[in-house]
C-alpha cells in the first residue's frame, strides 16, 4: 500500500495527463465506477454524509488501529470524488487522516472547478471521514 502522500502523488499524477476538465470529470466518473458497490443494508441514514447535495454513505471499520472506509453515492461524479477520499485515507491511522494535507485535490484542481455546493460537499465528506 502506497504511503499517504505517495497516494496523492498517484493522483496528482493520473489527473495531470488530462487534457482539459471534461477529461477530468469523465476520469472521476470512471474512478467512481470502480468503487465495490455499498450493500444497501449500510445504507442508512447515519451514514449518510451532511451538507451534500447527492446522496453519500460512508462507513468505517477499524482494523489493528487503522480506519477501513466503504463509501457509494447516488451521483457519478460524487461517487469520483469519495473515490479518490478512500484511496487517500483508507487504511490508515486516525492520526493520518486527521493530519493529511489535501493539497492534491487543491493539485489537480477539483477545489475550484467544482460548482460551490459539490466543492461543499467535498469538504463535507472529507469532515465525515475526519470525524471517525
Amino acid at each position: 500500500m502506497p504511503t499517504l502522500e505517495e497516494a496523492q502523488k498517484e493522483i496528482i499524477a493520473e489527473f495531470s495527463e488530462a487534457a482539459d476538465w471534461e477529461e477530468r470529470y469523465q476520469m472521476l466518473i470512471e474512478i467512481g465506477d470502480e468503487l465495490p458497490i455499498l450493500s444497501p443494508e449500510l445504507k442508512t441514514e447515519d451514514r449518510l454524509v451532511p451538507g451534500c447535495q447527492s446522496r453519500v454513505w460512508v462507513v468505517p471499520e477499524e482494523k489493528e488501529g487503522k480506519l477501513f472506509i466503504q463509501a457509494d453515492s447516488d451521483s457519478a461524479i460524487t461517487k469520483g470524488m469519495i473515490a479518490l477520499l478512500l484511496r487517500v485515507f483508507s487504511g490508515r491511522t486516525r492520526e493520518e487522516i486527521k493530519s493529511a494535507s489535501l493539497e492534491f485535490l487543491k493539485e489537480i484542481g477539483l477545489d475550484k472547478h467544482l460548482s460551490m455546493s459539490r466543492r461543499n460537499g467535498l469538504y463535507s465528506m472529507v469532515n465525515k471521514i475526519r470525524s471517525f
